[in-house]
């Protein structure tokens, strides 16, 4: 999972800088990108110390597999859109501030 949350958060960055970044990105936008960033890695992290509790549960190999494939798929959805989500805001950014 750790290898997962690391690229994912890699791409989330990426993604937020370079939406921002082509969208004419203010100052007020950048200090979003740090605020949602930081969001990112405090729910990466919550999702990290779970896997930590659930590799010392006991679980089947089979329950992990099922939690393990739903968490990636979580992950990366909020990855990926999350990192779009600056798209909408970016563009009412600039119409309401020009």
């Amino acid at each position: 999972m750790s290898t997962h949350l690391a690229a994912a958060l890699v791409v989330f960055c990426l993604l937020q800088i370079f939406i921002v970044a082509k969208m004419g990105g203010s100052l007020l936008l950048h200090l979003g990108i740090i605020i949602a960033i930081g969001g990112f890695a405090v729910a990466a992290r919550g999702l990290e110390r779970r896997w930590e509790l659930l590799d010392g549960s006991g679980l089947s190999s089979h329950g992990l597999e099922t939690r393990f494939r739903r968490d990636l798929v979580q992950l990366w959805s909020a990855s990926i859109v999350g990192g779009l989500l600056w798209i909408p805001v970016a563009i009412i950014f600039r119409a309401l501030f020009g």
